[in-house]
């Protein structure tokens, strides 16, 4: 709703930051940490993630007739040596039921959880992911979850976490409260957009109830987590590791424009063009 009218056709996570949509991004990041096999829990109007990564024998012939293998390299996914997978979520009921719907991929093994609206890191450069996993097996631990710092007064837009110790760079989570008014807010620590379960969550979902708008919070889920006494454990994002959440019109104009003025060809470009309007404003 708040990226309309550009999402009426095309789901958010196929808008394009800089020359990238923000799902590969995700994508590129997770096969860094590596990550090989993904599941995508699409829905209706987003049949055109799954056509991203798919084979397109006609571009990649023209691309090589035509010398362009360096854009080759960045549409021919087989080259990421990562299998990918589909299946619809048929009804929009929240990211609990989202998640619920990977129960069959991830079977018994722990598996990752990467919201397809946040970039991590500038062009995707971020290890959270291999450290998440890290803590998972050093702590034993049945929830990890990537956290960040935010303005106080922004904690109302986020799920926020409750640490045992706010000073360490990894620490246990004993409560989470979504979207809290800020003098209601146990810390600044948002949640990240990337998780790490063990297949427990599965049964914590289904324990949920609908919330208000008909929606399974998985925040909700993890809470049960918490209040079950499991280890549900936070990992900080690192420095240069900030989060890109694709949520509304203003991040995604910051997005845009912070990546542009990076990219390694038309950056320099591009600059000279901003400050140009800039100076007639």
């Amino acid at each position: 709703m708040r990226l309309l009218p550009a999402t009426k056709s095309q789901p958010k996570e196929m808008l394009p930051v800089g020359r990238k949509p923000i799902v590969q991004y995700v994508v590129e990041e997770l096969v860094t940490n590596g990550i090989q096999q993904m599941l995508f829990i699409t829905g209706r109007n987003k049949a055109s993630i799954e056509n991203h990564f798919d084979d397109d024998p006609e571009l990649f012939r023209a691309l090589n007739e035509g010398d362009r293998k360096e854009l080759l390299s960045e549409v021919n996914f087989k080259d990421l040596g990562a299998n990918f997978f589909y299946t619809r979520q048929r009804l929009q009921r929240g990211l609990g039921d989202a998640v619920l719907c990977g129960e069959n991929f991830a079977g018994e093994e722990p598996f990752l959880v990467a919201l397809g609206d946040s970039i991590l890191g500038l062009h995707a450069k971020s290890n959270v992911v291999a450290r998440l996993a890290e803590v998972y097996e050093s702590k034993h631990a049945s929830c990890v979850i990537a956290v960040e710092e935010v303005p106080r007064d922004q904690t109302r837009h986020y799920g926020i976490v409750q640490p045992e110790d706010e000073t360490a760079d990894s620490f246990r989570i004993v409560n989470l409260i979504e979207k809290p008014k800020p003098e209601e807010s146990p810390s600044n620590l948002a949640i990240a957009g990337r998780y790490i379960f063990s297949p427990v969550i599965f049964e914590m979902i289904r324990r949920v109830k609908p919330d208000q708008r008909g929606e399974i919070q998985l925040t909700d889920a993890i809470q049960r987590l918490c209040d079950e006494r499991r280890r549900v454990m936070g990992v900080r994002l690192g420095p240069g590791e900030r989060r890109y959440d694709i949520g509304n019109f203003p991040s995604y104009f910051e997005s845009f424009v912070e990546f542009a003025l990076a990219d390694p060809l038309h950056g320099v470009e591009f600059r000279k063009v901003l400050e140009r309007l800039l100076a007639r404003a």
